[in-house]
């Protein structure tokens, strides 16, 4: 029993030793390895040594060095941004004259350091989300999301320290490590959604995340050793800007994203989320069409909606329908009209 955890014990440190992790870390993680091996006859051997391999298993995880090749071209930057989102040209321009001054300064980090944290403020469904997933494409970066809806704990970002028993990183070292590179577009979604009662403390830590004096050396409570988040892209979104404080708020540029009108949600609709439905569906293109005077209908069931989920939940509804009529056998084909739009909308 003996020798086979010391095997085991052993293996850990050959991981460490060859794992790409800093100096330090790795000299504190050996150090702790053969401490622990002292204990191998004790009660408490066991939990440690799980708590250890749990550690090692987060620390060899990170990407301590790991880097994406950025894509700054703008023409292609451009074309991704007008295929994904329709109008938003105030916000696409802001955009692109934001990748223009990384592109101009990629080689000077202070300047890019100093560059405000750009932060997509509407109503649900508009589009913050999304658009943020399209910069993330442009510039070929990894795209993760870190949602602080309902969040009441400074300790979702920070983590736990490893002395509790279920500690675990928080979520922005899960979100790095989920990306697997050290700069990845980072959204911090719904930053203005968190509790009342945790607003202050979280704010601070968004101050430092937001703060490139600061982040270059993040430390999580569990992880316990600095992580460099200074190349991170961080991304931010908000219902408005009232429960923002001040000190967060002096590191953003609110961009505000515009309520759709009817006219516009019959375009995204037509051409951006029907091809799309469509292909995820499996229908044959021409197997299903909805006329053009029932477009109205689809944009507007149940009145006024400032984004376009409920649309695209409408159309979702419609192609379901769709499929099931097509695979029972009952048609070949559906053609959607004023006639019989009302059978083919989802009971919202």
């Amino acid at each position: 029993m003996t020798a086979n955890v010391l095997d085991q014990l052993t293996k850990i440190g050959e991981r460490v030793k060859s794992a790409d992790i800093p100096q330090g870390l790795r000299e504190d993680i050996l150090n702790r390895v053969s401490q622990l091996g002292n204990l191998v006859e004790s009660s408490t051997f066991l939990p440690e040594f799980d708590r250890m391999n749990s550690y090692v298993d987060w620390v060899v995880g990170l990407p301590w060095d790991k880097k994406s090749q950025d894509t700054l071209d703008l023409v292609k930057s451009k074309e991704i941004l007008d295929r994904n989102h329709y109008g938003l040209d105030e916000i696409k321009e802001r955009i692109l004259e934001y990748m223009s001054v990384v592109k101009l300064n990629e080689e000077d980090k202070e300047n890019i350091a100093h560059a405000p944290i750009l932060c997509f403020v509407g109503l649900v469904g508009t589009g913050k989300t999304t658009i943020a997933k399209s910069i993330a494409q442009a510039m070929g970066k990894q795209f993760v999301r870190i949602p602080f809806g309902g969040m009441g704990d400074p300790l979702d970002l920070r983590g736990l320290s490893r002395m509790h028993p279920e500690a675990e990183p928080g979520k922005v070292i899960k979100a790095v490590k989920l990306a697997g590179t050290r700069n990845p577009v980072i959204l911090l979604d719904e930053i203005d959604r968190v509790t009342d009662e945790g607003r202050s403390s979280i704010m601070g830590v968004l101050v430092e995340l937001l703060d490139p004096q600061q982040n270059n050396a993040f430390v999580d409570h569990y992880i316990d050793y600095p992580f460099d988040l200074s190349e991170a892209l961080f991304i931010a979104t908000a219902n408005n800007t009232i429960k923002i404080s001040t000190a967060v708020l002096d590191r953003l540029e609110p961009l505000m994203m515009p309520s759709y009108t009817d006219n516009e949600k019959i375009v995204i609709g037509q051409k951006y989320i029907f091809p799309r439905v469509m292909q995820e569906s499996g229908l044959p293109e021409n197997s299903l069409t909805i006329q053009e005077d029932v477009w109205p209908n689809i944009v507007r069931p149940l009145g006024f909606d400032a984004g376009i989920r409920t649309l695209q939940r409408t159309i979702e509804g419609v192609v379901r329908k769709s499929v099931r009529e097509i695979v029972e056998g009952k048609v070949d084909r559906v053609e959607v009209n004023k006639d019989n739009v009302k059978k083919y909308l989802p009971q919202l």
